[in-house]
């Protein structure tokens, strides 16, 4: 039986190195910086490449916001139907469709919260940090040991068409917080987020992981792993690319968590550089930990 034991450990040992290596090469391939974590939820079989250290977040950080916002609901703070005002403030560029509709509209909490992820709206996103604050997701995260997780402030927009800032959180007004805009992260913190929402750990886990399946940004985490199912939330900005999801692998769910920074050039493309890397990590990863 110890000779059993010894060998298994060894083979595991081995397994992890194969894992690493293939990581490392790819990444050596370009672009950018990355930073990755990734857990299989049934087996804890994990890997962590830079996971431990802070990463804007981008868009990523609506993730946390939304598991504000089902807390709420939860302790009877907020109502999925309730409605929201969308005021011109409100109303910044980028990714979304709600900007089309114009000020001065109401719209059901539920539906706004949606739109956030699936199409990764960012008036609707500004809509719930008004109504929930961006302080409340961060208390949220500390309760659930994510120290590292801040949403800073409300979107400001893409381009040339940035509004002031606006909305900020007691995190976001730190001056050594600046450099991460709208938020930040670790990809360790995020695949525990995923975890805890995995585990139904939270109010309204089951809702949030359908919510992260029906979003419409699969070009990263989610573009080379065949049929599998995935729940994920994606980020971009110019020079940064980002995905933190679960994989619904053969031997178990997959948290994986990924961010590539200082991508020369800008190309919000389907074939930025960043999402083909992030693309490659993840197959790489999933073929390890999830078949």
């Amino acid at each position: 039986m110890r000779n059993c034991c010894t060998f298994c450990l060894l083979a595991l040992s081995l397994r992890a190195a194969d894992l690493e290596a293939e990581l490392k090469k790819r990444i050596a391939a370009g672009p950018g910086q990355v930073f990755l974590a990734a857990r299989n939820l049934r087996t804890g079989a994990a890997i962590s490449l830079r996971g431990e250290e802070k990463v804007r977040t981008a868009s990523t950080i609506k993730l946390p916001l939304l598991v504000e916002v089902y807390a709420q609901v939860a302790s009877g703070q907020a109502k999925l139907e309730e409605t929201l005002l969308m005021r011109q403030q409100d109303i910044v560029s980028g990714s979304g469709v709600l900007r089309e509709l114009g000020p001065n509209v109401k719209l059901p909490l539920g539906g706004v919260a949606n739109l956030m992820i699936v199409v990764s709206d960012n008036t609707a996103t500004n809509m719930l940090i008004e109504r929930f604050t961006a302080d409340a997701v961060n208390a949220r995260m500390d309760r659930l040991g994510l120290p590292a997780t801040r949403l800073m402030r409300k979107v400001r927009g893409d381009g040339n068409q940035l509004k002031a800032a606006e909305g900020f959180s007691q995190a976001g007004l730190l001056e050594e917080n600046k450099k991460f805009g709208l938020g930040s992260s670790t990809p360790l913190e995020m695949v525990r987020l995923l975890e805890i929402l995995e585990q139904g750990k939270t109010a309204g886990s089951k809702q949030i992981i359908e919510i992260l399946k029906r979003q419409q940004y699969n070009d990263a985490i989610g573009r080379k792993i065949g049929s599998l199912t995935v729940a994920n939330k994606t980020g971009s900005l110019d020079h940064l690319r980002s995905d933190a999801g679960i994989v619904y692998a053969p031997r178990g769910p997959v948290a994986i968590a990924i961010t590539v920074e200082d991508i020369p050039g800008i190309d919000y493309g389907e074939d930025n550089p960043g999402l083909l890397l992030i693309a490659d990590l993840a197959r790489i990863l999933v073929d390890h930990l999830g078949r």
